[in-house]
């Protein structure tokens, strides 16, 4: 008997294997990067729909970029089109909140070796809490971008070549049995991956001992520098699973200033839009509800894939982040299973004695149960900059919207 559409997606989300293989610019990796281009999270927009802090941090990226002196400029530049506004996901890749990708930043290439694609996330900018993905930029910001995007990122990559690649499915594996699950939490895989580049960093003879302490120091002092290579993973997971005629999975899950969006693997890559997801935040101190704020993210990729919030159960450390507490964790975990199409067989939870995580976000069946996906994100704030972390829920309409497309293409 042949397979179904969505076991065929299905299978493709959890036989796929990325493989970290090089590090480089934006504009040399990038399918259709030019040097004019600012990258952001979610369906692409006008630069007059854009707002907040993603506003900002799109013309933050201009002038990074040098593809504008000053911010009237850079302002002129959107409107006219001499800057042009891309989409991540259309360009293989995904952002972090605001997302910003310009043509001279590093980015991570991620193969999927079981089905030739790719996937693209650029680097951690570093555990600050201002940062230009959370919609501010400075001097301080620009300086830290430089330095990653000249310094350390050409050291890693040449660590990577020097390997051959970096498996990144071993690494994720082994991080969900440690307290990981890929999104909020990569303590674990950050230590594990260093472990794997170490060899490659051995390697070299060429590098000053300043920069490579630096480099060190990057990649043990800060819990978060894994999530973008995460990222990069899930998307050429996600990918491959795309494009499946008649699956009714979902292959991406992203926000940006205006609301929230989805693509199901049966529509290929037109996006399904709807309001902004429900939060549930734990906010850091001296911080309100008052000043939460949407300014983008493709983070959730992770959750696409299976990881993420659809792996909560093996994070119990992420109640001290983002609020809740362990039983709440598990029983949200186990929800996901309603809606998912399968059990994922590399990655799996140790407190559900080692199941599958749930995989396959199915619309078909979020809307006969009424159960919304979840997402673990970091929280962004009115003024710029990380403020909390917590929870979201999807808007139903996205899932409804797509069922109806899809039912109308089956129906001829």
């Amino acid at each position: 008997m042949s397979a179904s559409p969505n076991d065929t997606a299905f299978e493709r989300l959890s036989k796929s294997e990325p493989v970290l293989v090089d590090v480089g610019t934006a504009l040399d990796l990038l399918p259709g990067m030019t040097p004019a281009t600012v990258l952001t999270s979610g369906p692409a927009m006008r630069f007059a729909e854009y707002q907040g802090g993603q506003r900002e941090a799109l013309i933050g990226g201009a002038l990074y970029e040098g593809l504008a002196r000053t911010r009237d400029e850079a302002i002129t530049g959107f409107e006219s089109g001499a800057i042009r506004i891309g989409g991540c996901h259309d360009f293989g890749a995904v952002g972090s909140l605001a997302g910003i990708y310009t043509a001279s930043m590093a980015v991570f290439v991620v193969e999927n070796r079981a089905y030739g694609n790719m996937g693209f996330c650029n680097m951690y900018e570093g555990h600050a809490p201002k940062r230009l993905n959370y919609g501010v930029y400075n001097q301080e910001i620009r300086d830290r971008l430089a330095f990653i995007d000249g310094t350390i990122a050409p050291i890693i990559g040449a660590a990577v070549r020097a390997l051959g690649g970096v498996p990144l499915a071993p690494i994720m594996r082994r991080a969900l049995n440690m307290g990981d699950e890929l999104h909020s939490r990569n303590t674990a895989a950050s230590l594990l991956f260093a472990r794997e580049l170490f060899p490659g960093l051995l390697a070299l003879d060429d590098v000053p001992k300043a920069d490579m302490d630096a480099l060190v120091r990057i990649l043990t002092e800060d819990n978060y520098f894994f999530l973008r290579l995460s990222m990069a993973a899930a998307k050429s997971i996600a990918d491959a699973a795309n494009g499946v005629t008649g699956s009714s999975l979902v292959t991406a899950m992203c926000f940006n200033c205006c609301g929230f969006a989805i693509r199901v693997s049966g529509m290929g890559d037109s996006w399904i839009t709807g309001p902004h997801a429900s939060v549930e935040a734990k906010l850091f101190d001296g911080h309100d509800e008052s000043e939460i704020a949407w300014m983008g993210g493709e983070s959730p990729i992770t959750e696409t894939v299976g990881l993420g919030a659809f792996a909560q159960a093996a994070a119990f450390p992420l109640q001290h982040y983002q609020g809740g507490d362990p039983m709440t964790m598990v029983e949200r975990n186990q929800e996901l299973y309603r809606i998912t199409h399968g059990e994922h067989p590399l990655f799996r939870i140790p407190f559900l004695k080692f199941r599958g995580t749930p995989t396959g976000i199915d619309v078909r069946k979020v809307v006969e149960t009424g159960v919304l996906p979840q997402m673990d994100i970091g929280i962004a704030g009115s003024g710029g900059g990380q403020i909390g972390a917590g929870t979201v829920r999807a808007p139903m309409e996205c899932f409804t919207e797509a069922l109806a497309r899809l039912d109308a293409v089956a129906s001829g």
